[in-house]
């Protein structure tokens, strides 16, 4: 937790050290375009997208299990036939003719399953069925009223196993939590390509500073060297004086080597973070720097603000409730099968048009009622038995699995709290650091000018203070990194750094 006493160094501006020039050809990077262009590339973000709409197709296959359903059907036959039986005589000829046959059947219905274990059924089916027979000597035989009808509406209901939408509509349930939860798995990833691209973007930033301050300091040396030079030669000071700033200059240019391998591979880091693709830039220029700013929130608070908003934590408590929905539905599955039928049957009697048949049908002049009751119950049920101890498993699995996270999280954001404490203090103590060592520096070659102080106490002083300049430099990165390390552990990184989620 902050104290009081860091929150005035907390509101001090960075003093900047000396910076290169912008490179020619560079792509200029402000950390926001950094984070931005890297969520648009990064393929670990695209691949969880593709999982997020995997899991919404998901859901909508689903939901399917519960759409209307339109069937329909048309039969057409026509049949045509003669005979001529010997066995029997009509007069003094044997029966002989012909028979001809039309059926015509069309049957429309739609069938409803419902969430709560119920089905409907709507059947409607007029029918057509025609035939004579026209015998030698006799004339023609046929039907006088080939028009007939039947419609029927049945409602099943579960009373007992897959009653009630927890149970029936079970998998449904599991696939609207699953849905969410690969909302927050997709957002996990933004997270964690947020958090990877800042902390590549600032080993960048002080990769730069880093290399800055050793040109500087060769800058120093030589110049202390030249001095040396132009003592030796006034007869001031002793040659064997020059060979240790010459030493210093040699230790300069190799730490600038040092500093300029460490800059590139940073660059490199950086490039392949926020352009995985072939297609990336020959080289990039950081823009920002990090800046030191007081806290809007205290440890409490950020404990609660974590435990509410962690999408973590978020996904593990939807990952619970489908367990409980798993158990509570191979609890229900124990039960007896028991299903009660209500149906109606209405029937046309036969007629020469459809138009009475229809009306026959729905203004229900032939009805038929139906109530049944059908009850089923394995011996043992074992099967059943053995899939609710596993969900009872998985759940209780599940519920410890959300208690460490939280643990987990709480510790996380005290740990997060703690390590900015001790960075600001860090940025704080560096700076007071290389301010002493500057004025240190200063008085000793005041004195080494007046012939008070030797060449190397100004050289050592000159490689204290170039140490300092890099603490100073490493304690504002550690702090800009542990900053984003508590809005992490927070859950708040996205909205801090002005992204929204579609």
């Amino acid at each position: 937790m902050m104290r009081p006493q860091i929150l005035p160094a907390l509101l001090v501006a960075f003093s900047l050290v000396a910076q290169d020039a912008p490179t020619a050809g560079a792509s200029h990077l402000t950390l926001q375009q950094a984070i931005e262009a890297s969520l648009q590339n990064n393929l670990q973000v695209q691949i969880q997208k593709q999982t997020r709409e995997t899991a919404k197709a998901n859901l909508l296959s689903n939901q399917g299990t519960f759409d209307w359903q339109l069937t329909s059907g048309l039969t057409v036959s026509h049949s045509k036939s003669v005979f001529n039986n010997k066995q029997f005589n009509l007069g003094s000829a044997p029966v002989s003719g012909s028979s001809t046959s039309d059926y015509r059947n069309w049957t429309v219905g739609v069938d409803k399953p419902f969430e709560w274990g119920g089905n409907f059924q709507l059947n409607y089916n007029p029918s057509y069925s025609y035939s004579a027979t026209d015998i030698a000597g006799m004339g023609s035989i046929s039907t006088k009223l080939p028009y007939t009808g039947a419609f029927s509406a049945s409602y099943t209901q579960s009373l007992l196993r897959n009653f009630g939408r927890e149970t029936t509509a079970s998998n449904l349930i599991v696939a609207q939590y699953g849905s969410k939860a690969a909302d927050y798995a997709f957002q996990l990833a933004l997270i964690n390509q947020v958090a990877t691209t800042e902390s590549a973007y600032w080993d960048v930033v002080y990769g730069k500073l880093n290399l800055a301050n050793q040109q500087q300091a060769l800058q120093v040396a030589q110049e202390q060297l030249r001095q040396n030079q132009i003592q030796v030669k006034v007869g001031t000071l002793a040659p064997i004086e020059v060979t240790s700033a010459e030493a210093a200059v040699a230790q300069a240019e190799q730490n600038i080597i040092s500093a300029e391998a460490q800059y590139e591979n940073a660059k490199d880091v950086l490039i392949r973070t926020i352009y995985p693709g072939a297609e990336r830039p020959k080289d990039l220029e950081t823009v920002d720097l990090p800046a030191i700013k007081p806290l809007d929130l205290n440890e409490h608070s950020a404990i609660q603000l974590a435990l509410a908003d962690r999408v973590e934590i978020k996904s593990a408590e939807l990952d619970l409730a489908s367990k409980k929905v798993l158990e509570y539905a191979a609890h229900n599955r124990t039960r007896p099968q028991l299903d009660l039928t209500v149906a109606y049957d209405g029937t046309a009697s036969n007629y020469q048009t459809y138009s009475p048949v229809n009306t026959d049908l729905f203004q229900a002049k032939n009805p038929g009622y139906s109530v049944g009751l059908q009850f089923a119950m394995p011996i043992e049920n074992r099967a059943a038995k053995g899939n609710l101890d596993l969900a009872r498993a998985n759940r209780r699995s599940s519920q410890l699995s959300l208690e460490d996270l939280k643990l987990s999280i709480t510790l996380q954001v005290r740990e997060a709290f703690r390590n900015l404490d001790a960075a600001a203090k860090g940025v704080t103590a560096a700076t007071k650091t290389r301010i002493f060592d500057q004025q240190d520096l200063d008085a000793e070659r005041k004195k080494f000018e007046n012939g008070m102080s030797t060449n190397f106490l100004v050289l050592s002083k000159l490689n204290t203070l170039d140490a300092a300049k890099g603490a100073e430099l490493q304690a504002r990165i550690t702090y800009a990194k542990a900053v984003t390390a508590l809005d992490e552990a927070v859950g708040r990184l996205l909205q801090a750094r002005h992204l929204t989620v579609e």
